[in-house]
């Protein structure tokens, strides 16, 4: 059973920090217009919260202790299509931004910010359903030029693919290449041309890379 009004504009604020909770809800105040504001520590607390109630916007945080959100944020979607999503984060925006906005989320905004940043996101998000940064608007004009700009997975072939989510499942060169029917050495020259194409150094990159692209 619902226990918020549905005449003031609906936040839920879902981030394990408190004091990032406590920061919005005090600048949720100071815009112009009425606010309800619930709070959610973690993902479960967040659907719940959602099930509950007609939230309006809901502003949250890439990773919880309980996992990330960007698994939730189609289950949000599913609960209530009118329901406005803002990720709200410290996490990369030129790296991350797209897979959110991708997944569903309306908006995509870095805890670096300035305060008149946030409220204005806010505001947005209020008026137009969205917000898209200067930032993120140029990601997704190249994006339509290069997939890549989405998921730098999309640029491998589908047997690196196929390697490189063996790397991050914690097998070693030896094991790909018996699971592979393919020669060691084969499997090193491939994982060279994975992080050559990924840009990266190393297999914890790579471990990241597949674990937030897929």
């Amino acid at each position: 059973m619902s226990y918020i009004e549905n005449t003031s504009i609906n936040f839920l604020l879902a981030d394990d920090h408190s004091l990032i909770r406590q920061g919005i809800a005090f600048l949720l105040e100071d815009l112009p217009f009425d606010t309800v504001i619930l709070q959610a520590p973690n993902l479960q607390k967040t659907l719940e919260l959602i099930k509950a109630n007609p939230i309006d916007i809901v502003i949250i945080d890439a990773h919880f202790p309980d996992g990330n959100s960007l698994s939730l944020i189609p289950e949000i979607r599913e609960i209530n299509r009118e329901t406005k999503i803002l990720v709200f984060t410290g996490i990369d925006e030129n790296m991350h931004a797209l897979k959110y906005i991708n997944a569903g989320a309306n908006g995509f905004l870095s805890k670096l910010s300035e305060e008149e940043e946030i409220k204005k996101a806010i505001i947005k998000m209020k008026e137009d359903g969205e917000y898209i940064s200067p930032a993120t608007q140029a990601l997704l004009m190249n994006s339509l030029r290069d997939r890549k700009v989405i998921n730098p997975l999309f640029g491998l072939t589908e047997r690196e693919l196929q390697i490189a989510e063996l790397y991050s499942k914690g097998h070693g060169n030896l094991e790909i290449a018996n699971l592979l029917d393919l020669k060691q050495n084969t499997v090193s020259t491939i994982k060279k041309r994975i992080f050559d194409k990924l840009k990266i150094d190393n297999i914890v990159e790579l471990v990241e890379l597949v674990k937030n692209h897929q």
